[in-house]
C-alpha cells in the first residue's frame, strides 16, 4: 500500500521515540532503487526516512 502527502498513519518502529504514534505525511520521496521513503509530522517533531513497511493507515 503506497501512501501520500497528507495521509495520517501510524509508525512502528522500536527505535523510534516516535513509535505508536499517529503522524501526518508531509513529504513522499523515491529511493534509487524505486522504494518511497516518508517524512512525517507529529505534533512535536518529525522523523524522515521511512519506509512504507514501517507504516499503517490511521482511521
Amino acid at each position: 500500500m503506497s501512501f501520500e502527502k497528507g495521509d495520517h498513519v501510524i509508525l512502528h518502529d522500536e527505535h523510534s521515540e516516535y513509535d505508536g504514534e499517529t503522524g501526518e505525511i508531509t513529504r513522499v520521496s523515491e529511493t534509487m532503487f524505486g522504494d518511497e521513503n516518508y517524512t512525517i509530522s507529529f505534533e512535536d517533531g518529525q522523523e524522515a526516512g521511512i519506509p512504507e513497511d514501517n507504516l499503517e493507515a490511521a482511521e
